[in-house]
């Protein structure tokens, strides 16, 4: 069956930095585009970053960009959300999802997700 494995989360001081990984297996990787989502206390879920199939169009929100970094291997089928700059309203826990072909900065029409990781900005 499809499993989507994230890793990498932490407790990291306001301005620091973390690298966040999801394994992927059970599905042709190649063929879905990735997202990762946050969802923090009392929240909705919500968009941070996709990457197309080829890795040649990825997407931001504007929370994030400049700061955050979306990257796949499809020879290794992991995506990655490298996350500079960190502060405590990045805290939530993280999601990776694998949608069927396009990109899309809508959680429901992902179908597959991982169990999550928590990050933690805090000083």
């Amino acid at each position: 069956q499809v499993q989507l494995v994230e890793s990498g989360g932490g407790l990291v001081q306001p301005g620091g930095s973390l690298r966040l990984s999801c394994a992927a297996s059970g599905l042709t990787f190649s063929n879905y585009a990735m997202g990762w989502f946050r969802q923090a206390p009392g929240k909705e879920r919500e968009f941070v970053a996709h990457i197309s199939i080829s890795s040649g169009i990825t997407r931001y929100s504007d929370s994030v960009k400049g700061r955050f970094t979306i990257s796949r291997d499809n020879a290794k089928n992991t995506v990655s959300l490298r996350m500079n700059s960190l502060k405590p309203e990045d805290t939530a826990i993280y999601y990776c999802a694998a949608r069927w072909l396009g990109a899309t900065t809508l959680a429901h029409e992902y179908g597959y997700w991982g169990q999550g990781t928590q990050v933690t900005v805090s000083s």
